[in-house]
């Protein structure tokens, strides 16, 4: 496949590299002052929309409240991406919460439950 194919591919990997540098310190709202990650952008191949996925340290009520934040400044972010990468129109930004972490982390403890590790046998 040409570049061209995976054009959507590098325009994820720019989204990303923007987002966090505007969570580092851009934007104002005092939902986003918790410590977040972007983890994975993904947009589609039609370049119309992108999935933000973001770890949010905190409760649950911190987490929910700093989505809608992400909701509501996706207007600006989505504005300044436009400005930025020098593209004519950016694809709607939606934000959700990632949950692969807690998830790989459940299954790798249910795992060590069913079978403790094993003990290095000696050698005669």
């Amino acid at each position: 496949m040409t570049l061209v194919g995976h054009r959507h591919e590098r325009i994820a990997e720019e989204i990303h590299h923007e987002v966090d540098i505007m969570l580092a310190g851009e934007l104002r709202d005092p939902r986003l002052e918790v410590s977040m990650t972007v983890t994975e952008v993904r947009v589609s191949p039609d370049l119309k929309q992108a999935r933000v996925y973001v770890i949010v340290e905190g409760t649950p009520e911190e987490q929910s409240d700093a989505i809608a934040g992400l909701e509501k400044a996706g207007g600006y972010i989505r504005h300044e991406l436009s400005e930025r990468m020098q593209i004519r129109r950016s694809p709607e930004l939606r934000f959700q919460l990632d949950t692969s972490t807690k998830a790989a982390q459940r299954i790798d403890d249910l795992l060590r439950q069913v079978k403790p590790p094993i003990e290095p046998t000696e050698k005669p």
